[in-house]
């Protein structure tokens, strides 16, 4: 341990300024001091001013949480499907839409003059179940499966399928009529 006369030693061998200063210097600060504008402090219930950066901490948090949610999480999707619900509505949507796709290509394939004008009309009612179906996914989305909106959209499956199948038989009729109606006949 250093001794009184090892600090002494320590100290000697530096220059401090000692002087003293002037008389008037104490009373010519204080003039400064009072000439300068003051800044009016706010005044803060000491509750408020104790929790302020408690509070500006958990809004820093909340955004980061928020940021991050949204760039590596969807919070719930808005459009689901009807496949996301369980494998059984997996199988059902993936039938439903094998039935329309085979459906809408018999259709297309029996295309004619007599019978555009028919299968132009069932193929924009077909874009407007389209539609309601896309409305039906979003619904999915918000409800949280609820089943009311599962059977809808199996209803609008069933629907598209219904219009293609009447408008096949229609197309099929004004086809057979075609090749029956007095075509044969000779004046």
């Amino acid at each position: 341990m250093k001794t009184n006369n090892d600090l002494k030693d320590l100290f000697e061998g530096l220059d401090f300024d000692v002087a003293e200063p002037a008389s008037q210097h104490e009373d010519r600060f204080r003039e400064k001091l009072r000439k300068r504008p003051q800044k009016k402090m706010p005044r803060h219930n000491g509750v408020i001013t104790m929790w302020l950066p408690v509070m500006a901490i958990a809004a820093s948090f909340l955004v980061a949480v928020l940021i991050f949610q949204g760039i590596f999480t969807t919070p719930f999707s808005q459009e689901q499907e009807l496949a996301n619900v369980s494998p059984e509505m997996k199988q059902t949507q993936e039938f439903y839409s094998s039935v329309i796709r085979t459906e809408l290509a018999a259709l297309k394939e029996q295309k004619t003059p007599e019978t555009e004008a028919v299968i132009n009309d069932a193929l924009a009612q077909m874009d407007i179940l389209e539609k309601d179906y896309e409305n039906l996914k979003t619904d999915l989305g918000k409800s949280g499966q609820d089943q009311r909106v599962i059977y809808a959209m199996i209803t609008n499956f069933q629907k598209r399928i219904d219009l293609l199948k009447m408008v096949l038989e229609k197309v099929n009729d004004i086809n057979t009529l075609k090749t029956t109606n007095h075509e044969n006949n000779i004046i």
